[in-house]
């Protein structure tokens, strides 16, 4: 976009007077809409420099620091509802991450308190694209807090809620790129779950266009770039661009190393291109976890039978027979573990009575 209307600014020599004022428009329109919204950062810098330096520890999965520094914004900014609605965020970060159990009033009560208060906000000042993206935020964050939770209406209905919110965004501000990554996200995987009805004329194919909004978010976006870039790596991943899915996670790696997220998406990749590397990956990300003092078993029993699954992919029976072994030898699981890996206990019961199977031939 910018090269083409460079190009006909230089050519303005030979247009009409006309032309040349609807051209001067065009630019001066751009440059007002793009000047606004590229850096994509709230206009306060010190709560800026809160949001982006917390979402940093998110990421790096920091979670006691980004938490203090959500409450500190919390509590100097209170008519804001933006340290509530990133306390939760960092709370439902750390429970997806450690795979516990989120069943936390805290984290709904500062979501409801954040909607409500968001909510104010846009009533008061419906023309704010940042009161419409916190309500959003606080909607979209209380849908995932629903669906770790397996309350799926509830779920569902504040999911649409919150994409019906930031598209409120984009009327306000057609790029203000930090709603792209949430609609990109519900146009691929909304599409991808209906195609069956694709053949109705009234049902849209928007997986492509999901992508495109996606890529806008991580060459654009300040507080969700990372987000983008994962949702982006576990669609090329449905897709089988497993190539794509690798650089995309080794992208992200390069400015975060050893950043389970996405050494996650990176072991999956490979699953596609080099099986025996993809182990190698998931070895890591089970060192990572082992190395938390405290951590429920959910995460080592599932990466341990994603590495034997792979093994016994490859031929390597013997190996994969090992880490079934090792997985069902682990005694004192509590409730919520046995209740989270059920299935996956008796598919590793099966995988071993495959593997004996074999091996006794």
């Amino acid at each position: 976009m910018i090269k083409l209307l460079f190009h006909m600014f230089m050519e303005m020599h030979v247009m009409n007077n006309s032309v040349r004022l609807k051209l001067l428009l065009t630019l001066f329109l751009f440059l007002f809409w793009f000047g606004e919204g590229f850096s994509q950062r709230y206009p306060e810098p010190v709560i800026d420099s809160l949001i982006c330096n917390g979402i940093k520890d998110i990421i790096n999965q920091d979670y006691k620091d980004a938490k203090s520094t959500f409450e500190y914004l919390d509590l100097h900014y209170p008519e804001l509802p933006a340290g509530k609605i990133f306390i939760a965020a960092t709370d439902i970060a750390r429970t997806f991450d450690y795979s516990e159990y989120i069943a936390n009033d805290s984290t709904f009560d500062k979501l409801s308190e954040a909607q409500k208060q968001a909510q104010k906000l846009v009533e008061k000042n419906p023309g704010s694209v940042w009161y419409h993206y916190f309500l959003a935020l606080a909607e979209g964050y209380t849908a995932y807090y629903n669906g770790l939770n397996g309350n799926w209406f509830p779920a569902l209905k504040r999911g649409l809620s919150s994409i019906s919110d930031f598209k409120d965004c984009l009327k306000i501000n057609p790029i203000f790129f930090e709603a792209y990554t949430a609609i990109g996200t519900y146009k691929y995987w909304r599409s991808r779950k209906t195609e069956f009805l694709n053949w109705l004329p009234f049902v849209k194919n928007e997986e492509d266009s999901g992508i495109v909004d996606l890529k806008l978010s991580i060459e654009h976006s300040t507080y969700h770039r990372y987000l983008a870039m994962n949702s982006l790596l576990w669609i090329y991943i449905d897709k089988k661009n497993f190539s794509e899915a690798k650089s995309l996670a080794e992208r992200a790696l390069s400015d975060y190393p050893n950043v389970r997220l996405f050494m996650w998406g990176l072991a999956r990749a490979y699953e596609g291109i080099d099986p025996q590397k993809s182990i190698d990956f998931y070895f890591e990300i089970l060192k990572s976890y082992q190395s938390i003092s405290g951590l429920n078993r959910c995460r080592e029993i599932t990466l341990k039978h994603i590495i034997a699954q792979l093994y016994y992919r490859i031929g390597k029976k013997e190996k994969a027979l090992v880490e079934c072994d090792e997985i069902l030898n682990i005694n004192n699981l509590s409730e919520f573990e046995k209740k989270s890996l059920d299935d996956r206990l008796y598919r590793v019961k099966q995988l071993k009575k495959d593997l004996l199977k074999d091996l006794s031939k």
